[in-house]
């Protein structure tokens, strides 16, 4: 799969990539990308540890990542959130964590189906939000948010443009009330199962930056479908 994307023509300047995968196998994704001389594609992570250093075993730090290339973090994906009872605090100390050492942290937010339907999504969303925004402070304009709702992952449904547009205004309104300057710099993805089918409709959204995707990463033709509609 990476050698199909390193492969492909990824020349357009308006769009980045990135691939985020386990630990494990970072240096590897990261050996194909230097010695493919592809620029256009960039490292992440799917996860890091809150801990700069210290004994933790199992933990992969920041300065671990930073060894491989890697410019991305994911932090506060919903499945770390749910699986692992991640706290907005914690995410919030990931976010700074991955700042700190010059890389950049996707932040995701996101709701449930039973949050939906008491219509608290707005609630859920921005208090996720706020709590990396108030640790990071001035750095804020430095993260990625990706707006994931959990009953669109995994599960065959998916927001509609208008849905996720909703959610994604209400983002940026935060981001710019919280920032004084570069709250317009700062990329908003859509998280909830985007494919080659739905990408163009989602991505022409006002307030919809681009894609954190799924299972259609995982088959070269359909991610690159998805960049083509970007």
């Amino acid at each position: 799969m990476i050698n199909s994307l390193l492969s492909a023509d990824l020349r357009a300047d308006f769009c980045d990539m990135a691939v985020c995968v386990p630990s494990v196998y970072l240096p590897q994704v990261n050996a194909l990308i230097q010695g493919s001389g592809n620029a256009r594609l960039r490292l992440g992570a799917q996860d890091v540890s809150a801990h700069e250093k210290g004994a933790y075993t199992g933990e992969v730090s920041v300065s671990m990542l930073k060894e491989f290339g890697v410019s991305f973090v994911i932090v506060g994906h919903s499945e770390r959130r749910q699986f692992h009872h991640e706290t907005d605090q914690l995410v919030a100390i990931k976010a700074e964590r991955a700042l700190n050492a010059g890389l950049t942290p996707i932040v995701c937010v996101g709701e449930t189906q039973q949050e939906r339907e008491s219509g608290l999504t707005e609630v859920i969303v921005k208090r996720q939000l706020a709590a990396v925004i108030h640790l990071v402070g001035h750095c804020g304009s430095e993260i990625v948010v990706a707006y994931e709702p959990v009953w669109a992952i995994g599960t065959g449904l998916t927001a509609t443009p208008e849905q996720a547009q909703s959610v994604h205004a209400v983002l940026r309104a935060q981001l710019k009330a919280a920032a004084s300057t570069g709250a317009e710099r700062i990329r908003i993805l859509y998280g909830g199962s985007m494919n080659a089918a739905n990408a163009q409709s989602l991505l022409c959204q006002p307030d919809i930056d681009g894609g954190l995707i799924g299972g259609a990463s995982l088959k070269a033709s359909d991610f690159l479908a998805i960049v083509g509609s970007a």
